[in-house]
């Protein structure tokens, strides 16, 4: 059985407006479903990330359980702070 974690995203800094209607301070939580109101090019960009905290891993240059991770627009450049959040479901 694997043990599942929330994950909290927070939108914590962009260089210019998003055009998706992005702003410093959003958040969403991923779970089971994909966050209502994320742009897709955010979401592909962060998903591998959010799946390996989902499922209890670590990036060795990261605090555990947290990532910092950018949307690939190079102009807007958000940058979102991934953090494991809450209890692990378990699932089979």
């Amino acid at each position: 059985m694997s043990r599942r974690y929330p994950v909290r995203v927070t939108l914590v800094s962009q260089l210019k407006k998003c055009p998706n209607g992005h702003s410093v301070g959003d958040q969403w939580v991923i779970e089971r479903k994909t966050p209502g109101g994320m742009c897709l090019s955010a979401f592909n960009s962060l998903m591998p990330f959010v799946m390996t905290l989902r499922f209890s891993g670590n990036f060795p240059w990261e605090k555990d359980g947290e990532a910092t991770v950018c949307c690939p627009d190079p102009e807007v450049v958000n940058v979102f702070r991934l953090e494991r959040a809450g209890d692990a479901d378990a699932e089979g």
